[in-house]
């Protein structure tokens, strides 16, 4: 066997030296960010047996009208609430499609993601042709000078509040145990006095205004500004991530994790000449293929709950 030349080892050994440890853990939690709040509403929502493939669109629903509200206005505040009005919208708009109607979730989903992102990029198009409009007023970030708790205060919300938050309703509460016994047995949970209809339907509404909060941190907090590709398939990789999860609320934020420090260490790698041979569009693809292996890996063993991807029709 070859030995590797001295040089490419110093090269690697070079780069893994000079990593800012501080600094990558702080962007891997602002990169988690969107995908933590995003991730907890699909599996608030999945517990009752629905997949929402509408969460890319929704969230890209939550980046543009938080945008556009933020702008209008000039308040990020009035922004976020604008955004979560649109989720909760967007969630009554999947409920109609699924539960009332009864219509394939896989085929709602798709439909309802083209639509929404086809409205917001038409709409961003009529309104702001040629133009990039930026936010005089964002959310900044605490606790500056600090590179790991120099976050803004979505993160902290999203790691402190609603994670631990998430994990106590659906473990040990009421609403938890409906949405429980919903998404394993509608019918069991219909004959024991639980509305299926109208839990799915506030299930859809909590965790469709938590990924439009995901798509406004981007506008409102990180960016500033809105592109036509600033989800880039986020949504996507929260469904992964929460079937990789099997639908429990610390395994997605560990995910998540996992997820945005691939990315933060990608976009090291992207800037180091040991690594200058490797094509951009591989180093881009990392974090997307760490979430792919690790579904194909485990993803084979999970146990789907009982009432997944069905409507239920009373009598």
């Amino acid at each position: 066997m070859v030995a590797a030349p001295r040089s490419t080892y110093s090269c690697v050994w070079g780069w893994v030296v000079s990593i800012d440890l501080l600094a990558l853990v702080g962007a891997m939690l602002t990169i988690a960010t969107p995908l933590v709040w995003a991730g907890i509403g699909e599996v608030v929502v999945e517990r009752t047996g629905i997949l929402n493939l509408g969460i890319e669109g929704t969230m890209y629903l939550g980046a543009f009208i938080g945008f556009l509200a933020a702008l209008r206005t000039g308040s990020p505040w009035l922004g976020l609430l604008a955004a979560v009005v649109s989720g909760v919208v967007a969630g009554l708009a999947m409920a109609l499609l699924t539960v009332t109607l009864g219509l394939n979730q896989h085929v709602s989903g798709l439909g309802l993601t083209l639509f929404l992102i086809a409205v917001c990029e038409f709409t961003f198009r009529l309104l702001y042709a040629g133009e990039r409009p930026t936010l005089e007023q964002k959310f900044h970030t605490l606790l500056p000078g600090v590179a790991v708790l120099n976050q803004h205060w979505l993160t902290y919300v999203a790691f402190l509040v609603l994670a631990p938050a998430a994990w106590w309703v659906l473990r040990s509460t009421g609403m938890g145990y409906r949405l429980h016994a919903v998404g394993e047995n509608f019918e069991a949970a219909d004959v024991a006095g639980i509305s299926v209809a109208a839990t799915r339907y506030v299930a859809l509404m909590v965790g469709s205004a938590l990924m439009t909060v995901g798509g406004a941190f981007l506008t409102l907090a990180v960016l500033g500004s809105y592109t036509l590709d600033i989800i880039n398939g986020r949504g996507w990789v929260c469904i992964a991530l929460v079937i990789f999860a099997q639908w429990r609320v610390w395994p997605t934020v560990f995910g998540a994790l996992i997820f945005a420090v691939t990315d933060a260490l990608q976009l090291q790698l992207a800037i180091t000449t040991a690594f200058g041979s490797i094509p951009r569009e591989l180093m881009l693809a990392l974090p997307y293929l760490a979430v792919i292996t690790a579904l194909a890996v485990w993803g084979r063993k999970v146990r789907y709950p009982g009432s997944y991807l069905r409507a239920y029709r009373r009598g």
